[in-house]
C-alpha cells in the first residue's frame, strides 16, 4: 500500500489539522503492558535519524511504524511496545525532531520528521530547557516522547510568538507557553 503523507500544514486550516488527527490510526501501545521485556539494538540519534546496530534505517515507512510503538516511561527511558514484547531504544535527545510549525486558529500545528502533526495545547504543552543564549524547545507528542524543535522551526515559533506579543511566551488551544528557559 503505498503512503500518501499529509499536505503540507501551511495550506490547511484547524478543521483539516483536526481531521487529520482523528484520522491517524496509533496503535494502543499506553494500554499494553507486556512482561517480556529486552533491548531492541536501536538508537535515534539527536538529528533524528533512527539506527539499529550502528547502519541507518532509511525506509520512511520503517521509521514511521517503529515510531507509531513509541512510549516513555516515568524514568525517562523510551520503549517499543508491542502487546508482547517491550524492548528499549536508546534516544539521544528527543523521540521526533519538529520540522514545521504554523498558526490556525489560535492554534500552533507543529509536522513532525515522520510527517505526523501535533497541536500544542494543555496536553502537548511546548517546553523550554537549557539556557537563554542557546535555548532547546520541545513539543509533547505522545505517551511521554517530545519533539525537539529544529532551527528553522524555532524561528517560525519565534515570529509568531512577536506577532502575538513580546516574543517571550507564545498561546495555542488556550494555553500560553514560555518560550525562556526557566
Amino acid at each position: 500500500m503505498p503512503y500518501d503523507p499529509p499536505p503540507e500544514i501551511a495550506g490547511l486550516n484547524l478543521a483539516e489539522v483536526a481531521q487529520a488527527l482523528a484520522d491517524r490510526r496509533l496503535p494502543p501501545v499506553e494500554s499494553w503492558s507486556p512482561a517480556a521485556t529486552g533491548d531492541s539494538n536501536m538508537r535515534i540519534a539527536a538529528d533524528g535519524s533512527w539506527r539499529h546496530d550502528g547502519g541507518r534505517i532509511t525506509r520512511p515507512a520503517m521509521v514511521r511504524a517503529f515510531a507509531s510503538l513509541l512510549m516513555r516511561d516515568a524514568a525517562g527511558q523510551h520503549w517499543l511496545v508491542t502487546p508482547h514484547q517491550k524492548l528499549s531504544i536508546a534516544v539521544e535527545d528527543a523521540a521526533f525532531v519538529a520540522v514545521d510549525c504554523v498558526e490556525r486558529d489560535g492554534a500552533l500545528v507543529f509536522r513532525l520528521n515522520t510527517d505526523e502533526l501535533v497541536v500544542a495545547d494543555d496536553a502537548h504543552p511546548v517546553q523550554v530547557r537549557g539556557t537563554s543564549d542557546a535555548p532547546l524547545v520541545y513539543v509533547v507528542v505522545r505517551n511521554g516522547c517530545e519533539a525537539r524543535l529544529d532551527r528553522s522551526t524555532w524561528l517560525q515559533l519565534a515570529e509568531i510568538a512577536l506577532a502575538q506579543g513580546d516574543g517571550s511566551t507564545v498561546t495555542s488551544g488556550g494555553a500560553t507557553f514560555p518560550l525562556l528557559p526557566a
